[in-house]
């Protein structure tokens, strides 16, 4: 009870004796917190080791103190022995002991076992997009160009729109669509394809209706590549005059503005099938004459070519006027890489160029072939192609002498020109810089010029590629497309892209280098994750995805890889394993873990990826293998209170669309009954979860019987207890009816940090699992639903360890 008004309540009154009073006084009028749990009742203190009172000189002894924290922790600990039941899963596991064997796990044998697989699966993909290259030259081979061609096609953009009088647009026909899971429950056309042109670009120029006319035989290719692998997703051509055809055929939806500006010629995929990598120096003139409109131009070229360069590219700026001076100095006399934070970085600086005085172009090119010419003699950049963008208004001169120094006879460099504004009076030079040094030369008058005109270096560049007919296969780094469809994005899912560069295989063509475009196909990482399910191992490190989201080095993953071995052999596609001590947050960073992992990796073979798997020292390197009967273990699995996670793959529901409605469990029914001879799944997953069932089946009733043990008088002291099993059997028990349960989120989907999911298992399992086994972990949480005053809640979960001939694992 509170003390009198104006009292000072005395040590003795605020703390009373745990050891005589606190058994027969009901917990929520104990003077100290009442924690509500979704697994129990806690009276938790709230004052530090030691109490020193400020209102008084009376000292509490240590020895009381102590009493009262071995009290506490007794009756804590025999609180959460009994609604838990861990002692009864304990005995259940050592009476089916002569059932049961570990296996330990071989990580180099699984690493290679996931990389075959998914080395496998991704060959079907290059497979699926060779197909395409050959259709789509084989067609280009076929079609004589008609300036006049009159062609109506599905335009993405338009399809299913009326005009006021009801009637279909131009180009917009009745176009089928319909929600399909496969392709993120996205209104897709799985019998044809569809094709989408930025805003700047006119839907009905010769070049366009022809490509598109040559490209439509891609439609039947596109369908039968994907019957032939239904794990496929999409499907597209991008070609070099900036029309998109994708496969499944889809509605594209502008943004609030109106505009298309998604370019297919811009993507990463395209970039790198389209050219080889390259090292480019970007020089810019901002002498006086450069002022106003033409260094806003100049400004959104550089921006532009920036655009069109990727992760395999390395890239620098230089700004000159009567000097030379580099937009970033800390780059200066260097190249880096042109990933996306590099890109972004330049393009701010950039922005912030100012004009003045006399352009001196000499100087500056100096700089940029001196550049070039270390990184090539170091054996450093891209160690391919090497060409410099310089962008002036005309009034250059004395450059015929760097060119002689450092670029004649040979041409290694090829050098790019670019005229920036209206005047025509010093475009003969730039053609000659650029004639003479195996470039391009284009004048840009207008901001709306830009894109296409930077466009035609990458058909420059590719040339070689073209007349020898290198159809190099490149894999995109991961990264999150978001840009996709604009308000369709697809769901935030890494993937990565196979493409490869179409050719014009005419005689007439053939030494010009002719591109045709690149055809490519999405692999989510989903896909390839579901060769290698999370069960068997733990997750790394779980990151947002960031605005400029596009990939993640492995120093962001293992925090504690210092030396970088790890990353160093992952990188040279080594096969091997070493051991590293890590640190792993959990709970959003409110708790670590201090872990001793096992780490096996290898290549797979025919792609630039290396696979790396993680085995956690202790639990994570045994499988607990038991023995149980179909029937048994089917009457135990359909008990009300278990549940699997939906997002595990116990079975491959989602290839053939009439399994694509079963629920995993009841994917497994069928399996187990044979109702359903073409379901794959994997069997050893689904013996595990068969043996869990019949081991944890008595669980059930004995939380039955402590429920019915309640009196209606007798404060509540547990909400809810579940066990959770390593193939992801769930069985929970409420102890109060739901409206009363503390924390509504916890153990629903809502909650995905307490539930298994395909990214992890549950934090209170794994706090638990990385534990000595019988001791409880205790975990804090805030219930987040308005109106409950933000109470507190604790689970309390302990690991049930099995021992069978020396060798434990963790059951539950």
């Amino acid at each position: 009870p509170s003390p009198s008004r104006g009292a000072r309540p005395g040590p003795s009154r605020f703390l009373p004796d745990l050891s005589s009073t606190h058994s027969r006084m009901p917990c929520h009028q104990r003077p100290w917190a009442a924690l509500r749990s979704p697994m129990l009742t806690l009276c938790l203190l709230l004052s530090g080791t030691s109490f020193t009172p400020t209102w008084g000189h009376t000292e509490i002894p240590l020895e009381t103190v102590k009493l009262w924290a071995d009290t506490f922790g007794r009756d804590l600990y025999n609180t959460v022995t009994q609604y838990s039941g861990s002692l009864l899963l304990q005995k259940k596991y050592k009476d089916v002991e002569p059932r049961l064997g570990i296996k330990e796990v071989d990580g180099l044998e699984l690493v290679r076992k996931f990389s075959e697989d998914m080395e496998s699966m991704l060959r079907r993909k290059v497979e699926a997009v060779k197909s395409l290259v050959e259709a789509a030259e084989e067609a280009d081979l076929n079609h004589e160009f008609n300036e006049s061609l009159v062609f109506d096609y599905y335009n993405s953009v338009l399809i299913n729109e009326r005009d006021e009088n009801g009637n279909y647009v131009e180009l917009g026909a009745e176009f089928v669509l319909e929600s399909n899971a496969h392709f993120s429950n996205l209104m897709v056309n799985t019998s044809i394809s569809s094709v989408q042109l930025p805003t700047n670009v006119y839907n009905k120029d010769p070049d366009i209706l022809n490509g598109v006319y040559m490209s439509e035989a891609l439609n039947p290719v596109f369908v039968e590549n994907f019957q032939r692998d239904p794990t496929l997703t999409w499907q597209y051509f991008g070609s070099s005059t900036g029309f998109f055809r994708i496969y499944p055929g889809i509605k594209w939806t502008p943004d609030e503005n109106g505009v298309i500006a998604f370019d297919c010629r811009n993507r990463g995929w395209y970039i790198q099938a389209a050219t080889s990598p390259k090292d480019v120096v970007i020089v810019v003139d901002t002498s006086g004459s450069m002022k106003g409109l033409r260094m806003a131009i100049a400004k959104h070229t550089i921006s532009t070519i920036l655009d069109t360069l990727g992760e395999n590219d390395f890239v620098n700026i230089i700004a000159y006027n009567e000097y030379i001076h580099y937009v970033e100095p800390c780059f200066r006399g260097i190249l880096v890489q042109a990933d996306r934070d590099n890109r972004e970085h330049f393009k701010q600086l950039v922005e912030e160029l100012m004009v003045k005085g006399v352009g001196i172009v000499s100087q500056a090119l100096r700089e940029a072939f001196e550049i070039l010419k270390q990184f090539q003699g170091a054996r450093q950049g891209s160690l391919c192609s090497q060409a410099i963008m310089l962008l002036t208004d005309g009034a250059v001169e004395d450059y015929e002498p760097v060119f002689e120094k450092y670029n004649w006879p040979d041409r290694k460099v090829r050098v790019f020109t670019y005229l920036i504004g209206r005047e025509v009076t010093f475009a003969d030079r730039l053609k000659w810089i650029a004639c003479n040094n195996k470039g391009y030369y284009t004048q840009i008058s207008t901001l709306a010029d830009t894109q296409e005109n930077v466009m035609e270096y990458l058909h420059v560049l590719s040339r070689p590629m073209v007349i020898n007919h290198d159809h190099d296969i490149i894999w995109t780094e991961a990264y999150m497309d978001n840009k996709l469809f604009t308000s369709q994005t697809q769901s935030l899912t890494l993937l990565t892209t196979v493409a490869m560069p179409v050719f014009s295989r005419k005689n007439e063509t053939r030494s010009h280098g002719i591109l045709l475009g690149v055809v490519g196909s999405d692999v989510t990482l989903r896909e390839l994750m579901k060769l290698a399910p999370r069960y068997k191992y733990r997750e790394g490190k779980k990151l947002k995805p960031k605005p400029n989201y596009n990939s993640v080095d492995l120093s962001e993953v293992e925090w504690e890889d210092r030396a970088e071995l790890l990353r160093t052999a992952m990188i040279n596609r080594e096969t091997g394993s070493l051991s590293l001590d890590v640190k792993v947050p959990l709970d959003k960073g409110k708790r670590v873990l201090l872990l001793t992992n096992d780490y096996f990796f290898t290549d797979i073979s025919d792609t630039p990826f290396s696979l790396g798997l993680v085995l956690s020292r202790g639990h994570g390197e045994h499988i607990l293998l038991g023995n149980t009967s179909v029937e048994e273990g089917l009457h135990d699995l359909l008990h009300p209170d278990l549940t699997l996670p939906g997002d595990w793959i116990y079975c491959i529901t989602d290839i053939d669309p009439d399994h694509r409605k079963l629920s995993q469990l009841e994917a497994i029914v069928r399996f187990l009954t044979g109702q359903d001879p073409d379901l794959e799944c994997d069997e050893e997953l689904v013996r595990e979860v068969l043996f869990d069932a019949v081991v944890t089946a008595p669980m059930e009733a004995y939380w039955t019987a402590l429920a019915l043990n309640f009196s209606e008088e007798a404060e509540p002291v547990v909400d809810l207890a579940f066990l959770g099993t390593r193939a992801g059997l769930l069985r929970s028990s409420l102890f109060v009816g739901s409206e009363k349960v503390s924390d509504k989120r916890f153990l629903t989907p809502a909650d995905d940090a307490s539930v298994f999911t395909l990214d992890r298992f549950p934090l209170w399992y794994r706090q638990a699992s990385e534990q000595p086994a019988g001791s409880f972990v205790f975990n804090l949480r805030s219930a987040e639903e308005p109106g409950l005053g933000e109470p507190t809640t604790v689970t309390a979960s302990t690991a049930v360890a099995v021992t069978v001939d020396e060798k434990t694992a963790i059951a539950a």
